[in-house]
């Protein structure tokens, strides 16, 4: 749904020209130093982008899904890096409070993510509990007016940066499956809570994600998520579904600027005495990827405006994540193939792109979970 497209309008094309002049010229000093120039940051910050998807009245843009995932296609033709600071204030790291919190923590934390003085973070992975997140072992004891909790999270995203926590923790340890997890909010430098070293990953370089180890963490119980226990599996579930969402966007506007830098080095490339874009096999590589862009943007709004109609979009959400997140790596490949030699040094974009592009088949769900979801759904409606 879109709200007002003459705003709508102005704001892409701002998006646009920002990524363009602003964040593609910063690649690769982010690539080379593994931080994004904190001016930069400042910029983002001023443009709003830490605030698109947090409600109006908390000082964000509170964009609809349609219109979040339009943002996301412009913000996605960029280094990853970008889109990963501001993504977790946009989603996984506010949602929690914005579908499930109490108006006291709405009102404490809501407009400090809009924007940008805290960076949100999302503590849900362990050492032992990945996608079975329902095993999560960090426990959340009562005592008094706190919890304690204890227990290490990992591979979490924007950890280094962070100024708040949601923490999925187990307060109620007679049950073993997700009944028994609550969500908390922790703030930064709270006693007890430590961060491990800065990961060094494959790609997405300037996107940080460590380790987050509470040892005896004291938390106001006023920081417990909705002030209600043993709803916290549950809110992190429709935080993902949003999450899918939004990733999926954003594989699509990746796939989209490998394809354009492909194309545009198609054209230019000559080999025996001609454009290699003339070659039909180059030519086939280009439609393969053309067309499985198409698709995935169209699964993608058409998702979107199927959630902002308040439908169950669970399955559609998986099915977008799975599809789009999969085509990504398949044009990913295709366009260092259509670079030949020079898609395998870093002179060119699609070397790094090639690499930060594989962690979106992993994270929010990897594929293999996303067919699970959709399988499962798929029977669950046809039983009886």
């Amino acid at each position: 749904m879109i709200r007002d497209q003459e705003t709508m309008t102005v704001l892409l094309d701002t998006l646009s020209r920002f990524v363009r002049e602003r964040l593609v010229p910063a690649e690769n000093e982010v690539a080379e130093t593994d931080q994004i120039p904190p001016d930069v940051v400042d910029d983002m910050r001023e443009l709003g982008l830490f605030g698109l998807c947090i409600p109006e009245e908390y000082g964000g843009l509170g964009l609809t899904m349609e219109e979040e995932v339009l943002a996301a296609f412009e913000i996605a033709k960029t280094s990853p890096a970008f889109r990963s600071l501001v993504g977790t204030n946009n989603g996984i790291g506010s949602q929690g409070l914005i579908v499930d919190g109490t108006e006291e923590q709405k009102r404490d934390y809501l407009p400090r993510l809009a924007s940008g003085e805290l960076i949100a973070s999302f503590a849900l992975t362990e050492p032992g509990s990945g996608s079975d997140a329902a095993s999560l072992r960090t426990t959340a004891v009562r005592d008094g007016d706190f919890y304690v909790i204890n227990g290490t999270k990992r591979f979490i995203t924007n950890a280094p940066e962070a100024g708040i926590f949601t923490v999925m923790a187990r307060t109620n340890p007679e049950i073993k499956g997700a009944g028994g997890i609550s969500a908390f909010i922790v703030e930064k430098g709270t006693p007890g809570v430590f961060i491990g070293k800065t990961d060094k990953k494959m790609g997405q370089k300037g996107a940080h994600t460590a380790d987050v180890i509470f040892e005896n963490c004291r938390v106001p119980a006023a920081n417990l998520i909705g002030g209600k226990e043993g709803v916290g599996f549950k809110t992190a579930m429709k935080v993902l579904d949003k999450g899918r969402l939004h990733i999926a966007a954003i594989c699509v506007g990746v796939a989209e600027r490998m394809l354009d830098d492909a194309l545009r080095y198609a054209v230019e490339r000559q080999q025996f005495g001609k454009a290699i874009a003339d070659f039909q096999l180059i030519q086939a590589m280009l439609a393969d990827s053309k067309a499985e862009v198409y698709a995935a943007r169209s699964m993608v709004l058409d998702a979107a405006r199927r959630r902002d109609n308040k439908e169950d979009i669970s399955t559609e959400a998986a099915c977008c994540k799975m599809f789009a997140s999969e085509m990504c790596g398949r044009v990913a490949d295709r366009a260092v193939q259509i670079h030949g030699g020079a898609g395998y040094v870093s002179e060119y974009a699609i070397e790094r792109f090639y690499r930060d592009v594989r962690l979106f088949r992993i994270y929010e769900g990897t594929t293999q979970i996303q067919q699970l979801v959709i399988a499962r759904n798929m029977i669950r409606a046809v039983q009886p």
